[in-house]
Formats: C-alpha cells, sequence, structure tokens
C-alpha cells in the first residue's frame, strides 16, 4: 500500500472544473500546441494532507514575462439549473462551484486537507513570439522557502502561423448602471468613466468586439413599472415642441470604444423589452429641471413619443455619419418579441425602419414568422431555435443563448463542463453565423432589477432567477473586474474559430470541416455534439492545428 503524499499536483486542461469536494478524475495533460497570437490556458490542481497557508508559487519557464498564474476560486450556487436539464452537467446540487479567477495578489494560496484547489496558467503569444517548444513548470513553496511540491512540466508546442483577426461579431451585454451602483460612483463621473474603461478594455481582449451603448437607459429587465439608473449618453433639451440633443457624453463613449478596439456600436433598445409597448426611460430637461418625459406610461404608439423619434433619430442619423462609425452602427427595436407582439412590434419596427433603413436592426428572436414578415432586417434566435432560420437559409445569420437553453445546447452555466462553453466556437464556424450575442456580461441585479444591491460573489442566480452563470462573466474587484474560467473558456471557442477559419483559408471549408468532424458517428449541429468533457474538442483542435502547420512550413 502506497504511503499518502503530503503535497499532490495534477496538471489538466482548461476545460476540467476542479471542485473542492471531488478527486479530479480526468486523465493528465501535459503537452499541447498554440498559434502565435493565442491566449492558451492550462490548469495545475493541487492537494496536501496538512493545512498549508500562505503558499507562494514560482514558474520555471523560458516565458516568464508572457505567463500570468491566477487561483480559481469558489463561489456558491443556491440554482445551478433548473428542473428541466439534461445529463450533460457536473452536478445539480447547491453548494461551491469553482469560477472567478483571482491574482496572486488578490488571494493568498492555501491547502486544505482532503480538498482539492487549482491555479490557472495563462500565456499569451503575442507577436513577439518566437516558434517552437517552450516547457512550463510551478513550483509550489512555503512563506520560509521551503518547496512543498513541484508540478510535472508542461510542453507547448508554438506552430508557425498567426491566428488571423476575428470576423465574427461578438457582444456581450455592458450594464453600466451595475458599475455605478456597486462601486458607489456617480454615473459618467470620472471614477464611473474610469470603471467602464477598465471593464470595456477586459471585454475586447477577450473577442467582443461589439459594445452595447446606452444612448437612453436601456430597457432590459426591468419590472413593468419599475426603473433602473439612469445611465443617458444622450442629453435632451425640450422647448414647445422642439427637442434639441447634446451628444458629448455620446462622442467620449465613441472615442473611447475606438481606442480600446471595438470594431461595432449596437444602440440600445429604442423600446420596452418583451412587445415593444413602451417607450424606454428618457430624461428630458424643460425650462432648466430634468425630468422623466417617457417611461413605462408612455404608450409607444403615442403621438408624442413619435414626435421624439422623427426628431431625434434624423439627428442621429447625421452625427453617426459624422463621427464615420454609421456602417459600425446597428440598432434594436425590442428584445424577444412573440407573436402576440406582433401589432405592437410591427407599429414600433415602421417608425424605426422609417428613419433608419439603411442601418442593420437586430433582435433576438425565435420566431421565423416576425422575420418572414419583414419586421426583424437581422434575428438572432436562440440556439435552441435555430434549425428552421438555418433551414430558410436566413443571410447574415446570429444565435444567442441565455436562462432557457439548458438542455442540449451549447451554454455556460456553473454546472456545465466548460466543453460544453468552448463549443459554441466549432458550431458557429461550420455554420457561418456572423454574430453571437449574450445578455449578461455584467448584470449584477435580481431579476426585473427589484434588487439593485446584490453582492454577485454571495448571489450568483439573480435571486433563484436564472442558473448560476447566466448573467454574468466577471466579478467586481477592488478596482475593476475579476475574471472568470466561463469568460476565459468561451474567449477559447473564439480563437478556435480563428483557428479554423485560417485552416479554411488553405484548403476550404469542406476539407475544413471534415478534419474537425473526423471521428463522429454524427455531423456537428447546434445540439448533436460529443458529450465527452472535452476530450474529443481538445483533439479536434490538435488535428486542426497540425493541419495549419503542415501548410505553413
Amino acid at each position: 500500500m502506497n504511503a499518502p503524499q503530503p503535497f499532490q499536483t495534477m496538471l489538466l486542461s482548461s476545460l476540467v472544473k476542479v471542485f473542492a469536494d471531488e478527486v479530479p478524475n480526468h486523465e493528465s495533460y501535459h503537452s499541447a500546441t498554440a498559434l502565435v497570437g493565442e491566449t492558451f490556458s492550462f490548469q495545475v490542481a493541487y492537494t496536501s494532507d496538512t493545512l498549508l497557508k500562505n503558499i507562494d508559487v514560482e514558474i520555471k519557464s523560458s516565458l516568464p514575462d508572457l505567463i500570468c498564474i491566477r487561483s480559481v476560486g469558489l463561489v456558491p450556487s443556491e440554482m445551478p439549473c433548473f428542473k428541466n436539464h439534461d445529463d450533460d452537467v457536473l452536478r445539480t446540487t447547491p453548494g461551491l462551484y469553482p469560477d472567478p479567477l483571482y491574482t496572486l495578489d488578490q488571494q493568498s494560496i492555501s491547502s486544505i486537507p482532503g480538498q482539492w484547489r487549482s491555479l490557472w496558467v495563462t500565456i499569451t503569444l503575442d507577436e513577439s513570439m518566437s516558434t517552437g517548444l517552450r516547457s512550463i513548470q510551478v513550483l509550489f513553496q512555503s512563506s520560509e522557502g521551503q518547496i512543498l511540491g513541484e508540478s510535472d512540466v508542461f510542453e507547448l508546442t508554438v506552430i508557425p502561423a498567426t491566428l488571423p483577426p476575428q470576423q465574427l461579431i461578438h457582444t456581450e451585454w455592458f450594464h453600466v448602471d451595475c458599475l455605478a451602483t456597486k462601486y458607489g460612483v456617480e454615473v459618467f463621473s470620472e471614477a464611473h468613466w474610469a470603471l467602464i474603461e477598465c471593464y470595456a478594455d477586459t471585454m475586447v481582449k477577450h473577442g467582443m468586439n461589439m459594445i452595447l451603448t446606452p444612448l437612453f437607459t436601456p430597457p432590459l429587465d426591468t419590472a413593468i413599472g419599475g426603473v433602473r439608473p439612469t445611465v443617458q449618453l444622450i442629453s435632451v433639451t425640450k422647448a414647445g415642441d422642439r427637442y434639441e440633443f447634446g451628444f458629448d457624453l455620446l462622442t467620449r463613449w465613441v472615442s473611447m470604444c475606438r481606442r480600446l478596439g471595438f470594431k461595432y456600436f449596437e444602440f440600445s433598445h429604442l423600446f420596452t423589452q418583451w412587445g415593444a409597448k413602451c417607450a424606454p426611460k428618457i430624461m428630458v430637461t424643460i425650462q432648466g429641471e430634468d425630468q422623466q418625459l417617457f417611461g413605462w406610461d408612455t404608450d409607444a404608439s403615442s403621438a408624442e413619443y413619435h414626435r421624439f423619434l422623427d426628431q431625434f433619430l434624423p439627428c442621429l442619423d447625421q452625427y453617426l455619419k459624422e463621427q464615420g462609425i454609421d456602417q459600425q452602427s446597428w440598432f434594436h427595436i425590442s428584445d424577444e418579441p412573440g407573436e402576440e407582439h406582433l401589432e405592437s412590434y410591427r407599429a414600433a419596427s415602421e417608425i424605426i425602419h422609417k428613419h433608419l433603413s439603411s442601418y442593420p436592426i437586430m433582435d433576438a428572436l425565435s420566431e421565423l414568422k416576425l422575420y418572414e414578415q419583414g419586421l426583424v432586417k437581422r434575428p438572432i434566435p436562440a440556439n435552441t431555435h435555430i434549425e428552421p432560420f438555418l433551414e430558410h437559409q436566413v443571410p447574415d445569420l446570429w444565435t444567442y443563448y441565455c436562462c432557457a437553453q439548458g438542455e442540449q445546447v451549447s451554454n455556460r452555466f456553473f454546472n456545465m463542463p466548460s466543453a460544453r462553453n468552448r463549443m459554441i466556437g466549432f458550431q458557429l464556424y461550420k455554420f457561418g453565423l456572423q454574430g453571437f450575442l449574450h445578455w449578461g456580461y455584467n448584470f449584477w441585479y435580481s431579476q426585473y432589477s427589484l434588487n439593485q444591491q446584490l453582492d454577485p460573489y454571495h448571489t450568483t442566480d439573480a435571486e433563484h432567477a436564472f442558473p448560476s452563470g447566466d448573467a454574468y462573466l466577471v466579478y467586481p474587484g477592488e478596482e475593476g473586474p475579476i475574471e472568470s474560467i466561463r469568460l476565459e473558456v468561451l474567449y477559447e471557442g473564439l480563437q478556435d474559430l480563428r483557428a479554423l477559419e485560417l485552416l479554411e483559408q488553405k484548403i476550404g471549408k469542406k476539407a475544413t470541416i471534415a478534419i474537425m468532424e473526423e471521428g463522429l458517428s454524427t455531423a456537428l449541429t447546434f445540439s448533436v455534439y460529443p458529450r465527452d468533457h472535452g476530450t474529443w474538442l481538445l483533439e479536434a483542435r490538435e488535428r486542426i492545428n497540425q493541419a495549419i502547420a503542415s501548410y505553413s512550413i
């Protein structure tokens, strides 16, 4: 019988979720390939038979300046999933789930007897990176310098080919009011702008190239009659029947986003969610006093709101052209309309198309009939409802998922395997989708924004509304975002997409899909894909990399 080891480590891929109460049931992960320009991650899991605190970590590698090590933290989930779910989940019980990624100066490293923890090792292979084999090893030592243990050596081979720029349009809705509330700063104060820029920068670095821009306070996840904090980039003054508009804050927003690297602007919805029945919250200065002129008590078809839009939208159109961003600007009418909202949505669509017919207008829409009637130029069906749109050959198609997509399709709840998160990249590539949307980059309120003082480290399900992992990808840190393993894995999926596009440039799409789907008994769809928690996915990516390498020599 082998004696227990005082300190154990295990190399794991980024697709393994290490639970504190469970020995990782995965093969060790010792080597991989990556492309120049890629961000590559793996994990070092560890445990010990004694309590060890304030552990120091040292990197042994020729790439120390390109390596970041973070500690995978644990957060509670009271509601990991809805009652209706499939079997492709890790667990369904409430408890502690691995998710936030803390830098080593944010959370000290401890090893607790009988529990497993992990370190997240990220290598940023920038353009200065030389190709070839690189080794990485992680050493654990006490604060006194005593070596507690060391990982096996991980070998990363950098292929002499560069990941191409991302073509997919990707937006995760950015809730700037949540920043102001959580950090206790005034909306659009200098402190707020600093936070906005910090969080937006993290978005760009993870493949989000479109940003939700609050012309007026977005009418999203707000109870009927309820309000969210005012985050309005357009100043409005009314005198008689005339409106005047100020664009100074929007100009600052646009300038910041361009500097950070955003390519597209999606402007907040001009009608309320779930049917376009009312106007959004809009603050207007009248005789020197700010007041809410439009909102839940404003019928979407009201003459006054139409008069407002008839004056505002032409001014906005002119502004976008003057700024040179009219070709990168997208608009929304109302989020998630159904067939029962046909009359109100049609009326809203007509007033928007009257002024913005030259712009792409998109909405989350899972009923093909509304598209066929010409009410939405760019429908965004959920990945559970996308098949009819694919069969109809809708051009420039997008998709999305949210809390309702818990069966058979890709998603990123806490309790789902990370491979289920990353699989979206392969699916987006195969079906040639133009864009991907999700509603929750940093929604830290409860459902309908009724409770705006939640602690996202404690309440991860919007007060039993959405499965944990649906409402946000980042946590509030002291000075900026704390990233999550779900954010990193989603970005890995977008890198898979770019690698596939690179291979397609060399051998064509049909041959690329053949390599990607090698070994599958059934072709990949949005609901049919391997459920082996990542083995096939990692092997497929290696096949893609090797094929790229063979054409890059």
